[in-house]
């Protein structure tokens, strides 16, 4: 087993490790709450009958870490639910039943999933390639009013939240300019140009805000990367200006970038909200406020449940991407 390959089944193993701690958390939090839980799970206008049947199949009579191993099981082998004149199976990963819409939670998510991960990863290719590239430039036009200006704009979007981008967005380019359609999501397997097309201004909204973080992040480990000997060195040997900056001072200054990176794809998976409330856009952030106005127990655990997923996949790839950059990064 050569050394990356450990370190890669070392990050695979502790990703494990915090998705069972993440989930015990959630379970805990959600289900061993004061009050009565099934009352809560099924609604309000569920009757006492209901009620009781949602107790047993949650199994509010055994003791809590028993029923965390039943939902356990139910997320690796499936788990069977009695509607009261028939019996459905619930196929693994199974996250429960919706008692407010009579769905398996998995399949609500899988329904919402595409719309977020066209929204974030979208968002993704812009935000790298503006930050990225805004901060590279204030870093090597360090001192002219070129940089000055960036970093104005960086501070500005830093500043603004991304409603008021979206909104203004509208306004201008949907509005007055009339360049674009009112966005509304169409299915990449429909349509791919109105896909891309009705999800550029989201992106936008996404993007031009975690840009500015970027830059600001880019910038300062572009500067501290240019001040290192070895840049030096190269300077003293006449390698050129752009070939330092673009080949060797920016890939010393990636770990951080990949980094923030990583943890803003996984928390914006289920916290753009604002954007797909904004832009009306049927994704799991939409979903999950809906879930929570109804206290819809078991979408709200497994939204939660699946965003954290996203977190924990979306660093441990970035930690095996930080080793590609950086091999000494398996040696520790």
């Amino acid at each position: 087993m050569t050394g990356f390959t450990g370190f890669a089944l070392r990050r695979a193993v502790g990703a494990i490790v915090t998705l069972l701690a993440i989930s015990v958390i959630v379970y805990v939090v959600f289900y061993a709450t004061p009050g009565n839980v099934a009352q809560i799970t099924c609604g309000p206008r569920c009757s006492p009958e209901q009620v009781h049947q949602v107790a047993q199949q949650l199994k509010l009579d055994d003791p809590l870490y028993l029923r965390y191993w039943h939902f356990l099981q139910g997320v690796v082998v499936g788990q069977d639910y009695s509607t009261g004149t028939s019996v459905e199976h619930c196929s693994a990963p199974c996250l429960g039943l919706s008692y407010q819409s009579d769905q398996q939670v998995m399949q609500i998510i899988v329904g919402k999933l595409p719309v977020s991960l066209s929204l974030v990863l979208g968002a993704m290719v812009l935000w790298l390639l503006l930050g990225v590239g805004t901060g590279v430039l204030s870093a090597w036009r360090r001192g002219r009013l070129s940089e000055r200006a960036l970093t104005g704009v960086t501070l500005a979007g830093v500043a603004t939240p991304s409603f008021v981008i979206g909104l203004v967005l509208m306004i201008v380019v949907c509005g007055q300019l009339e360049l674009l359609p009112f966005p509304e999501y169409v299915p990449l397997s429909d349509d791919p140009e109105q896909w891309m097309w009705n999800l550029l201004l989201p992106w936008l909204t996404l993007a031009l805000g975690e840009a500015a973080y970027f830059a600001r992040l880019t910038r300062a480990s572009m500067l501290e990367t240019l001040a290192e000997d070895h840049i030096r060195t190269f300077r003293a040997y006449g390698v050129g200006e752009r070939s330092i900056v673009g080949r060797h001072a920016l890939r010393g200054a990636l770990a951080p970038i990949i980094a923030l990176n990583a943890n803003d794809v996984g928390a914006t998976v289920g916290g753009a909200v604002l954007t797909e409330t904004l832009f009306g856009l049927p994704g799991i952030g939409q979903e999950l406020v809906h879930a929570v106005n109804v206290v819809d127990l078991p979408v709200v655990v497994g939204m939660v449940l699946v965003i954290g997923f996203f977190v924990v996949l979306a660093n441990a790839v970035a930690d095996v991407l930080y080793a590609v950059a950086d091999r000494r990064v398996v040696l520790t």
